[in-house]
């Protein structure tokens, strides 16, 4: 490939990997199947289900026209290679542009099989209709899911293409091609696991991200699993009719201060360690009075006589997780993205020390 070829190759693999994993950025341009479809996918606080039947089609469909745009594309980028001419390209274009006309048929037949008999042929009707009652069809669940939806005391979060909802009968995953949907009064929910990052690429602070298993006892709706933030955990339990169990005996946090809580001990554990004489007796920590002190401040961060942070001459006093909450109490509440960056007086000198500076007594 020359170079026009390979530039636009390159391009189009970045804009079609995006188009389908949404990006904020994306979604902040309007490149979304939601808003390029909005006039044919309707309102989803007015019908709910019925957007989402359209949006899983309409998305299929787009995705399915990705192809056959790459090959319209290299026709532009590459024309040495007579791609207008079907005849006349080579035998592996001419592989790629069967299908990449293929698979777009294959989707726009499927979602007109979907469409007929008012969508009684898509996959979440049929789900639907395992949560109906004897004398009626899946329309009556779709319109207690849409009711429902409207009300404002619903628990609803994520991202548009991996969205949580809990109504006060439902539990709904909302994925790219689907829509997981079981009945509270059904359901049995678990802790699986936890995922812990440092920093969150939105809020630069530490998050903890809890999977939590939806196992139902209908035998024809299928287990999913839901992901959220252990900081919405509380009000997502409270909007559950169920109680939740840990399997895996995961520490949830919370709140913001224990989520930095973890993360401050996790940085301090790699910083120097502090050689306590052997003639010093570790006395128990002031702040909690139940384990002994085990953290010396002792300025690492920079030069002696450089930077804000200041030489403490303190003896041990203080445990790791009391000087912890005692860092984070002198925060910013407002502003948890430069928790990690501050600078924060000792709690008995007051000599301006930082995270750098907080060593574990070896």
């Amino acid at each position: 490939m020359d170079s026009p070829a390979v530039t636009f190759t390159l391009a189009y693999l970045v804009f079609a990997v995006c188009f389908v994993f949404t990006p904020n950025e994306f979604r902040s341009a309007g490149l979304t199947v939601q808003n390029l479809l909005a006039g044919w996918l309707g309102s989803e606080d007015a019908a709910f289900v019925h957007y989402h039947l359209r949006r899983s089609a309409g998305t299929m469909l787009a995705h399915g026209l990705l192809p056959l745009g790459y090959y319209i594309g290299m026709c532009f980028a590459a024309p040495e290679k007579q791609l207008f001419y079907f005849y006349q390209a080579s035998e592996g274009w001419k592989i790629f542009f069967l299908l990449a006309v293929l698979a777009p048929t294959v989707t726009g037949i499927l979602a007109y099989y979907w469409s007929r008999n008012g969508w009684d042929n898509h996959p979440l009707a049929r789900t639907l209709a395992f949560h109906a009652l004897p004398q009626s069809g899946w329309r009556a669940v779709a319109s207690s899911i849409n009711t429902e939806f409207r009300r404002i005391d619903k628990f609803a979060t994520g991202a548009p293409g991996a969205r949580v909802i809990v109504t006060d009968t439902w539990v709904i995953k909302v994925t790219t091609y689907s829509l997981h949907v079981a009945q509270q009064q059904d359901i049995h929910l678990t802790v699986t696991d936890s995922r812990q990052h440092e920093l969150s690429p939105d809020s630069n602070m530490p998050v903890q991200f809890l999977t939590i298993r939806v196992a139902s006892i209908n035998p024809y709706v299928k287990a999913f699993d839901i992901r959220l933030n252990s900081t919405e955990y509380g009000e997502l339990r409270e909007k559950l009719h169920a109680p939740i169990r840990n399997a895996a005996n995961v520490v949830i946090h919370q709140s913001l201060s224990d989520l930095f809580l973890d993360t401050f001990t996790s940085l301090v554990e790699i910083n120097q360690t502090y050689p306590v004489p052997s003639n010093q007796e570790l006395e128990p920590c002031i702040g909690c009075m139940q384990t002994n002190a085990n953290i010396k401040l002792v300025k690492n961060c920079q030069e002696p006589n450089e930077g804000e942070c200041q030489q403490c001459y303190c003896r041990p006093m203080w445990c790791l997780t009391c000087m912890g909450k005692w860092f984070a109490s002198r925060q910013d509440q407002q502003h948890p993205e430069t928790w990690l960056s501050s600078h924060v007086p000792c709690p008995t000198c007051r000599a301006k020390f930082c995270i750098l500076d907080v060593c574990i007594i070896q």
